[in-house]
């Protein structure tokens, strides 16, 4: 694994699962402890292609030591990041935001794939934006902007944003109170990006949760991604302990007029 360069004292504290891990120490007590976990996206080959090397991608995350939500990688956000490797190959020229990107898995894949990415994360959590910037500085990814959106709240950020190919969000269905914030900022990216498409993954939780009604009235659709349809029907993924035996769907939702095109191809 790379070397890390973020101005904190790095210690090495063993690995697990396969998932190289670092504990790191900040140089002074304000700071917040993190861990750097590693997570290895390759192709999957047959028996035949074993002996040619194979396309693989490396991604470092800085987890913060915290209970917060967004201070470490959930199971959806390697289901997403899975997605994004599997379709690697369209992601170059493509413009992608991650909404409530937390950790920013997902949007760093897309980011070292290629693709032209904007991090974003509530503002009224500045820790949360710093998170999104640890993660960036640790990949080497200087080209990467990062924003504070707000769900629900049309800001001067959300309004001055540039056009969207993609949107990315794992497991920002999490609290039900939050899903119509969510479904309208969506919506109000589409209605200005007609051809947008929202990449997400979620957690069943409760079979009683449901977005259907919402993206009704917000005239929205969505198709069901399965997820052997891009080698994400396992329980660890990118040799990482996740996604674990928890239950992930995918789904891609655009405006109910709108097309499906090659970007959305499984």
């Amino acid at each position: 694994m790379g070397e890390v360069s973020t101005g904190e004292e790095v210690r090495v504290i063993g690995a697990a699962d396969a998932v190289a891990t670092r504990e790191v120490v900040p140089m002074c007590d304000e700071g917040p402890r993190f861990s750097v976990k590693e997570y290895r996206f390759a192709e999957e080959q047959d028996e035949q292609e074993r002996e040619e090397p194979r396309p693989e991608l490396v991604v470092l995350i800085p987890e913060v030591l915290d209970s917060q939500y967004g201070m470490y990688v959930w199971p959806c956000a390697v289901v997403l990041a899975q997605y994004l490797w599997f379709h690697r190959r369209m992601l170059p020229g493509k413009r992608i935001l991650e909404i409530g990107a937390g950790m920013s898995l997902p949007g760093i894949v897309a980011a070292k794939c290629g693709a032209e990415v904007i991090l974003s994360d509530t503002e009224e959590l500045p820790q949360c934006l710093k998170n999104c910037e640890r993660s960036c500085q640790i990949n080497n990814l200087l080209g990467v902007h990062i924003i504070g959106l707000t769900w629900g709240q049309i800001s001067p950020n959300l309004v001055s944003l540039p056009q969207v190919d993609i949107i990315l969000a794992s497991d920002v269905f999490f609290e039900p109170e939050d899903f119509e914030d969510v479904i309208t900022t969506v919506y109000f990216l589409m209605k200005r990006n007609p051809d947008a498409q929202f990449w997400t993954t979620y957690q069943v939780r409760s079979s009683d949760w449901s977005i259907e009604a919402l993206l009704y009235k917000w005239k929205l659709k969505n198709i069901h991604v399965p997820l052997q349809s891009f080698n994400a029907d396992k329980e660890q993924l990118a040799t990482s302990p996740l996604p674990g035996r928890h239950t992930i769907e995918m789904m891609i939702i655009s405006l109910a007029g709108a097309s499906y095109t090659s970007v959305s191809a499984s």
